[in-house]
């Protein structure tokens, strides 16, 4: 202790950074010297909040980290008032010109206390709130740097006297790039306002959500300059929405859709979209993709460079394998996880990896009864892989791992987790013969002790 009391602050918070992640809490508990650099230079804080705690202790706690700039509360379960806790944040004055990001699921709160944060915390770019109290959202002009908005849960908002303000109150331009929205009811109210406002809009994540608020009159406004969209379990718009997109947005780069729109909607989307811009789907559609959607993305979309199945029942090897001649020049990232057109087609994935060339990164997780041979065959034509993950595919040996080390000389990370025919000697072999190799997942009791030497020698991350 004498040792660090002849450092200064600078040197001592620099070391106090450089320690592993689990260790900071500890190091606070040394002496008051420690704890003082420790929360000076804190610049993330996650706070699970107790039911005794009062605004004006949060507020006083709060005032010790002057370098905050990420700050999440989560509530116990009988925490105090959302609008007073929220109102304290912003009364901690040490931090209002540091912080940028707020994460807040402390309950619905007020546009009344949202607005006195946006006057305290200028800086805000980043804020998610659990819920609402009503749906007015004009509180958003007193952020004049907010990129990111999230709401966990619309459903959850506490209804208050709508004020008309689609209709009375003019469009702003809104800052906001990002955008998360949870549980938009149908014929819900009060959202008009907030789409006409998002000219800036770039990513649009909506989940659960039964209706766009205000019908689609004003929605379609949000939508000219989207470069991102995720629908979650949104089956009642998804149809509607991704006409929409295909309609109005001509830069739609990456588009996620999980659990939502019939087999018509999501061929009409892909023979309209913009075939030019879109480069990433993430399509998880069990009951609704088949081999039609996969031919028509084949034929429509060439310069797709990442294509995600997830669950998808109804596809099967034949529209898989179209894919591979009409993305062999683009495609670098490919994920077929818990695909059964995987485990049941013969020949699959040697035909993908002998048109897939330039494949980088590989997912075949969860495929259960994928066999050595159909992998090994692909792997001897994927030669840039970087990454493979394989995470649950249980019939897999030890085979497969000499296979990736003699064929997948670029590899940097592997996942090999749940793969019970892979035994230690392949994992200790497997790490000392992949030269680039910087992450390997496994289980910690698959590493033998000259493994864990090797491990810690090249400098690979375990997990």
């Amino acid at each position: 202790m004498d040792n660090f009391n002849l450092l200064c602050d600078e040197l001592l918070i620099e070391i106090l950074h450089r320690l592993p992640p689990g260790a900071p809490p500890t190091v606070s508990l040394v002496c008051k010297r420690w704890l003082y650099l420790h929360r000076c230079s804190s610049t993330v804080l996650s706070l699970r909040l107790p039911p005794v705690v009062t605004p004006l202790c949060l507020s006083a706690f709060l005032s010790g980290f002057p370098s905050l700039a990420s700050l999440s509360l989560i509530p116990d379960s009988a925490s105090a008032d959302p609008d007073a806790l929220l109102s304290s944040v912003a009364a901690a004055d040490s931090v209002n010109n540091s912080l940028r990001r707020i994460r807040f699921l402390a309950g619905p709160v007020s546009p009344v206390s949202l607005s006195f944060l946006g006057s305290s915390c200028r800086n805000l770019c980043s804020l998610s709130v659990a819920s609402l109290r009503g749906l007015s959202f004009r509180f958003l002009l007193g952020f004049p740097f907010l990129k990111e908005f999230s709401v966990l849960d619309l459903k959850a908002h506490v209804s208050v006297e709508e004020d008309g303000e689609n209709e009375m109150f003019p469009a702003a331009e809104l800052p906001i790039e990002t955008l998360s929205l949870s549980g938009i009811g149908s014929g819900e109210l009060g959202l008009g306002w907030l789409w006409r406002s998002c000219v800036n809009l770039r990513k649009l994540r909506l989940r659960s959500c039964e209706g766009t608020g205000d019908s689609f009159r004003f929605f379609f406004q949000a939508l000219r300059g989207l470069r991102e969209l995720e629908l979650r379990t949104c089956r009642m718009i998804a149809d509607r929405a991704l006409l929409l997109i295909a309609q109005h947005s001509l830069s739609l780069s990456s588009l996620l859709l999980y659990d939502g729109g019939s087999r018509d909607g999501l061929l009409r989307f892909i023979a309209r979209a913009n075939a030019a811009s879109l480069r990433k789907i993430d399509l998880r559609l069990p009951l609704d993709l088949e081999d039609d959607h996969l031919s028509a993305i084949s034929s429509n979309f060439t310069k797709i460079s990442i294509f995600k199945l997830q669950s998808c029942c109804l596809v099967t090897g034949l529209g898989l394998k179209s894919l591979g001649p009409a993305m062999g020049n683009a495609l670098e990232e490919l994920v077929l996880i818990n695909c059964d057109a995987v485990e049941r087609e013969p020949g699959l994935l040697t035909s993908l990896g002998q048109n897939l060339r330039r494949l980088k990164k590989l997912d075949l997780s969860y495929n259960e009864m994928l066999q050595d041979k159909e992998l090994s065959s692909m792997l001897a034509s994927c030669n840039s892989l970087v990454e493979i993950r394989l995470r649950g595919c249980g019939r897999l040996t030890d085979s497969v791992t000499t296979s990736m080390v003699r064929n997948c000389k670029q590899l940097e990370m592997a996942d090999i987790t749940h793969c019970r025919g892979v035994g230690l000697s392949a994992i200790e072999s497997f790490v000392l013969n992949v030269p680039r190799l910087s992450r390997i997942i496994v289980e910690e009791s698959k590493l033998t002790d000259a493994a864990r030497t090797w491990v810690s020698r090249k400098t690979i991350r375990v997990g």
